[in-house]
């Protein structure tokens, strides 16, 4: 019988305590949106247009999704701890960078480093699957990621009260502070648990052929590229819609902004309750349908009405509700086409959706101009959550197929 390894608190001798592991993933998560009140602001004070600011979004994820492909055959040779501290101490170094960066570029480019914080939620999964049984793993990484969904609620409030008060380099000084926090409790308190050490990267990256040749792996990994798609979309342009299309204060925003975030919560609990019951595949199905609603409405509203706060944010509910019951059942499914190389699919998955998640960050905040109002941002996020809908129908259909013969 296998039993939990001792954990102490603030003993670097034996594994974390969960309230690390929550900490350090939450850290991740308000790095990608405590600071998106101020985007409008800080195109005035780098003098640049709002579509280059923006990328500090997109750039995020792009690196954020090359580091998912590589962090875990790196902790695997090298283990947890350094890999951990290294990443922290590289965020931590990269936000003051952030901070006195003197021209939009050179922000841009402490911006991508940042992206190391991505380690958090890698590696805070690996440390769970490396303490306890895989039956007591998912429910305890449902802890360890609940920062996910609590701090998009309430990062954007805080930053958007900072940077009103003090201007958008407070919100990176609030980052570096924290960084440094969780640098200090990370050294402290997380011993390593990676019990054995590969011995060849070449040996990790061989199973990438047989994952990307598999039609079900690609199709849920689509539906969650698709799905999570539509919510990155909204951090790339939600930003220039509150400010200048309705004029709303970094600290309005801020409350507005975490309207997914209540229906990514509510979708994670549908998901909990009736995954076993009806399957992933219908959850994905019905969550991509439910984002896909919440958007036309969403749209039709702009169209008839026209544009206001409360039609366009109180819509992006269904938006988190979809992902909240798209994205746990999908991630299953990915890993699931091929049992003996899941984490390998964990990974790649994770790189095509947040690589993707990305490229729509980017596509929303090039289309959206003065006078077009949140139409083009609302028709972006449309097409792909539209384009998961396709995707699981697709999965759906192969797995019948593959059932039939």
């Amino acid at each position: 019988m296998t039993t939990r390894p001792t954990v102490r608190f603030l003993d670097r001798a034996t594994p974390p305590h969960i309230f690390t592991l929550i900490v350090i993933t939450g850290l991740g998560a308000l790095s990608m949106n405590v600071f998106l009140p101020s985007l409008p602001s800080m195109a005035a004070y780098f003098d640049a247009e709002y579509r280059t600011v923006q990328l500090s979004v997109s750039v995020y994820l792009a690196m954020n999704a090359v580091m998912q492909i590589f962090l875990g055959p790196i902790s695997d040779r090298y283990g947890r701890r350094p890999v951990l501290l290294a990443s922290i101490a590289i965020f931590a170094a990269a936000t003051v960078g952030c901070i006195f960066a003197p021209t939009i570029e050179i922000f841009l480019g402490f911006r991508m480093a940042q992206a190391a914080i991505a380690s958090g939620l890698v590696l805070s999964r690996a440390v769970v699957r490396d303490m306890v049984p895989q039956n007591e793993a998912a429910s305890m990484i449902g802890y360890v990621t609940m920062g996910m969904a609590i701090v998009p609620m309430i990062g954007p409030v805080i930053g958007g009260n900072l940077g009103e008060a003090f201007g958008w380099q407070a919100n990176f000084v609030l980052l570096f502070v924290l960084g440094l926090a969780v640098l200090w409790l990370t050294w402290a308190d997380l011993g390593e648990t990676a019990q054995g050490r590969s011995t060849s990267f070449r040996d990790q990256f061989s199973d990438y052929p047989e994952l990307l040749t598999a039609r079900r792996f690609w199709g849920y990994t689509l539906a969650a590229a698709f799905a999570s798609g539509a919510f990155f979309a909204y951090l790339g342009g939600a930003p220039y819609v509150a400010s200048n299309v309705f004029g709303l204060t970094e600290s309005q925003f801020g409350l507005f902004f975490g309207a997914p975030a209540l229906g990514y919560a509510l979708g994670n609990g549908l998901s909990g309750k009736f995954s076993v019951r009806l399957g992933i595949n219908r959850m994905i199905l019905w969550g991509s349908l439910l984002s896909t609603v919440g958007l036309i409405l969403s749209l039709l509203v702009s169209l008839g009405s026209g544009d206001s706060p409360l039609g366009f944010f109180g819509f992006m509910v269904f938006v988190g509700l979809g992902n909240g019951m798209v994205l746990p059942n999908a991630m299953s499914g990915m890993v699931s086409v091929r049992p003996q190389l899941a984490g390998t699919a964990s990974g790649l998955g994770g790189a095509i959706m947040i690589g993707g998640g990305a490229a729509l960050s980017a596509a929303a905040g090039f289309l959206l101009t003065l006078g077009t109002g949140a139409l083009p941002l609302t028709v972006v996020m449309l097409v792909s959550s539209t384009l998961g809908v396709v995707a699981i129908v697709y999965t759906m259909n192969r797995a019948a197929q593959v059932v039939a013969t």
